[in-house]
């Protein structure tokens, strides 16, 4: 038997494809064949799962504006990471409880434009612009890919540049705007915030655009990115750069500032040195004071950046310990929202990762298992397995089995584990034919540490699972049930109360240049490859605009533009302010 129905039928019936929205479905046509008892569905042609194009809608239930809005965001936090971190907490005398907990109000499917299980670039990225985007993109228009796409994608839309939350709430709302992060700035999640590129890992693009933004304050690492031209700018704009001093990162007071305190990401929370590296949630504390300080408020976006990396290691008690090392963070935010009534505070994950569990295969009798059996061990890790990676590199192998011991408590080290630590592809190799063929150290201290706990994971790579939704809103207007991460996006713009909204505003900031400065003699000076410049020429005039930069030169005099400028060399265009007109 078959039968040819509508998508919006099937959905009436079975009610199993309305999974990304609560907005109205395309209706396309689809085979349902009946053989030997089982219903097999066939699609005939593609179907978008969220019909709406990249237009303002607003979030499914009144918000009341606040003055200011914090986004804090466990990259990778699986919902394992969350619930290991609570009872990690209780076996050590810590608070039962972590500081998300009252504040638990719903999930959020997070995905790409063209696939169910997201990148942090463009998953972050749909939070800030309200489109989900491709694998690597920062907060730009992703691709056509008729065959995958899960959101309606217009393909004259591809590479430009969209507007984020950050930026509405610098240009249109006048507020202070600030970065905390404890990976290098320039990295996916604080990128998808203040910069614009179809690449995540260009940060030659990426960087300049996000010192030229001009923020109140970015904490975090990346000193290595920080270029002389960047320096210039900073004193030219009265912007402190702060380059690994804690104490003078404890005594900023106000004014704008960068506070960087590794070449690239910052230590994990357990390996760091706290006389040289502060806390995510000193960080938070500190830049909590500064932006507090503006009377038109702020948007501050906090990041425990390196929870997703420790998942990315298999390292359990890396994970747990960065999610404490947030969830101290959000403590702190918490506390000044509620001190000061006129703050909304979300919290979530931009995807899962790893596929963390309490619980693996080998535990037997799990449901007997005590709270002492499962945490003990972990609880001696005073250590990340790079951290201790990085005190065995600089050690004599003999020195191995002690040194473990004394960060892990572990004292039964294994001669096939000694061998695989000696024969690391990033250690001294005894054989040095078979480096090619051994993991680096960390991963062998992963497996050597693992094998002492019941974590488990299925990978090291993102998964598609929902991730848990927290938030805090003076009259408790939250979000709540399961969101997509378009959804959430509508949340913050609403709940920031801008009137611009971000796809009219990104007409206003990211214009082509071929129809700002039609009719007009325009060239491309490509002489540096890294920075072009557009120069645009009427009469008497001449407009320069460099790339990446939020500053363009009429007759050789400085101009501040309000937003940065984008060059996409895929598109040979150039993404500008659209009443840069005017100055010619």
């Amino acid at each position: 038997m078959e039968l040819v129905v509508t998508l919006a039928t099937f959905n009436q019936k079975y009610d199993c494809f309305n999974l990304l929205t609560p907005h109205k479905l395309h209706m396309k046509k689809m085979m349902i064949t009946k053989r030997n008892g089982l219903i097999l569905i066939l699609i005939l042609s593609g179907f978008s799962a969220f019909a709406q194009t990249y237009n303002y809608v607003p979030y499914k239930k009144e918000v009341r504006p606040t003055k200011n809005l914090i986004v804090m965001i466990p990259d990778g936090a699986s919902i394992g990471v969350i619930s290991s971190a609570r009872w990690y907490k209780y076996y050590n005398g810590m608070e039962n409880c972590l500081y998300i907990d009252p504040y638990i109000c719903g999930t959020v499917s997070t995905f790409s434009s063209n696939a169910p299980i997201g990148d942090s670039a463009p998953t972050t990225s749909c939070y800030m612009t309200g489109m989900p985007q491709q694998t690597a993109n920062v907060a730009i228009y992703p691709l056509a890919d008729p065959e995958n796409d899960l959101v309606e994608v217009d393909p004259s839309m591809a590479y430009q540049p969209l507007a984020t939350i950050l930026e509405a709430a610098k240009m249109e709302q006048k507020k202070a705007v600030g970065l905390v992060v404890t990976c290098e700035f320039p990295h996916a999640t604080p990128a998808d915030c203040a910069a614009h590129h179809y690449n995540r890992r260009n940060y030659k693009s990426i960087a300049p655009q996000m010192a030229y933004q001009n923020m109140d304050v970015m904490f975090g690492g990346g000193n290595e990115h920080i270029t002389a031209d960047m320096l210039q700018h900073f004193g030219a704009k009265d912007i402190t750069y702060i380059k690994n001093d804690l104490q003078a990162f404890r005594n900023l007071k106000k004014g704008k500032a960068w506070a960087l305190f590794a070449e690239e990401a910052l230590p994990y929370h357990l390996d760091r040195n706290p006389n040289e590296v502060p806390s995510l949630k000193e960080m938070t504390q500190k830049a909590l004071e500064m932006l507090s300080l503006h009377e038109n408020g702020f948007f501050l976006m906090v990041e425990g950046s390196k929870i997703d990396w420790s998942a990315h290691a298999n390292d359990a008690v890396g994970c747990i310990t960065e999610y404490i090392a947030f969830d101290d963070a959000v403590g702190a935010a918490i506390e000044f929202a509620k001190k000061d009534g006129n703050t909304t505070v979300v919290i979530l994950p931009d995807h899962g990762n790893s596929g963390f569990t309490l619980g693996r295969y080998d535990l037997k009798r799990y449901d007997r298992a005590s709270i002492d059996m499962l945490f003990r061990n972990v609880s001696k890790y005073t250590r990340t397995a790079e951290g201790l990676e990085k005190i065995l590199m600089d050690e004599n192998p003999e020195n191995f089995r002690r040194i473990i011991e004394q960060y892990t408590g572990i004292n039964d080290v294994s001669d096939v584990e000694f061998e695989a630590l000696i024969n690391s592809k990033n250690y001294h190799a005894e054989d040095y034919m078979k480096v090619g063929e051994n993991p680096n150290m960390n991963a062998v201290l992963v497996r050597i540490m693992n094998k002492r706990t019941y974590f488990g994971f299925t990978s090291g790579g993102h998964t598609g699972e929902e991730v848990f939704l927290a938030a805090y809103h003076p009259q408790d207007d939250v979000p709540t049930g399961r969101n997509t991460n378009m959804e959430i996006n509508q949340y913050l713009s609403d709940v920031l109360g801008l009137q611009t909204k971000l796809p009219e505003l990104t007409k206003q900031i990211f214009a082509k240049h071929t129809d700002v400065f039609a009719g007009y003699n325009v060239q491309i000076d490509r002489k540096n490859p890294d920075c072009p410049v557009l120069i645009v020429k009427n009469k008497q005039k001449t407009l320069e605009i460099p790339a990446f930069k939020s500053v363009a030169y009429l007759n050789k005099q400085a101009i501040d533009l309000s937003s940065v400028v984008v060059y996409i060399d895929k598109t040979g265009l150039f993404y500008l302010p659209e009443n840069l007109k005017e100055k010619l």
